[in-house]
């Protein structure tokens, strides 16, 4: 069944695979960005090769006239949204807490925690039974972070992600009755630029091995669960937490 989609950081990474899946399915999807709109772009021409629709939209997920637009303007191009994926995310660069400023703090919060809470509120709302919809998916990306910690790297990160969590446990029981699924994936060390971002591009190929699997995740094994809990296979999952870390 086809479905209708909206994701959030989807120009790189983890969202964009996800996108790219999806349009391998023939769904439709919104391309969220923030900077790389050629990036965003090539995602839309290449779901639209493989048989989907898709849109680019702009919009800082820190922002709420942002989110604001950014639904609407999925809604309009490509109709009523069946699932909403809330993967945008920041990190920044290895920190112990004592020397960590403020505003590098409110950046982190800003984004992966407020801005993750109005992607998943507008979602609701436009999900719900109750509010007219027809009900839904929508998954979050939280990290394994959330669980361990991050010591000696970015606690303000692993605190964001731990909200994250939090918030599908109780988002899940909210929207179960209005025919909602809520659900997040946990992504261990997977080959993506946030690592660059974050000041160490070989963090990933670095810290995999030490994984039970032996090596770091791709996009694209994130991207497959994410999918599945968007999809109908998923349809009794819901308040789930994914870990893919290869047994980290």
């Amino acid at each position: 069944m086809s479905k209708t989609i909206l994701i959030t950081g989807a120009s790189r990474g983890i969202g964009r695979a996800a996108a790219l899946l999806a349009g391998r399915r023939g769904w439709s999807v919104g391309v969220n960005y923030v900077r790389d709109e050629a990036g965003a772009l090539a995602v839309v021409k290449e779901i639209e090769r493989a048989g989907g629709k898709a849109v680019a939209l702009h919009g800082d997920v820190a922002f709420e006239a942002d989110v604001l637009e950014m639904f609407e303007g999925a809604v309009r191009a490509l109709g009523p949204l069946d699932g909403v994926v809330v993967n945008a995310g920041v990190v920044a660069p290895r920190a112990h807490l004592a020397d960590m400023s403020v505003e590098r703090m409110r950046r982190v919060f800003d984004i992966n925690v407020l801005g993750a809470y109005v992607c998943a509120r507008e979602a609701a709302r436009r999900l719900s039974k109750s509010l007219g919809g027809a009900g839904g998916s929508i998954v979050l990306v939280s990290s394994a972070a959330a669980r361990i910690g991050g010591p000696g790297e970015y606690v303000d990160y692993a605190g964001s992600k731990g909200a994250i969590d939090t918030l599908t446990l109780g988002l899940s029981k909210e929207l179960g009755p209005e025919g909602v699924r809520v659900n997040a994936v946990r992504p261990g060390l997977i080959e993506t630029d946030i690592h660059a971002s974050g000041g160490e591009p070989d963090r990933a190929q670095r810290l995999g091995v030490t994984a039970p699997l032996g090596r770091p995740g791709l996009p694209d094994e994130v991207g497959e669960a994410i999918i599945w809990l968007l999809s109908d296979a998923a349809s009794y999952t819901t308040g789930a937490i994914l870990d893919v870390t290869g047994g980290r």
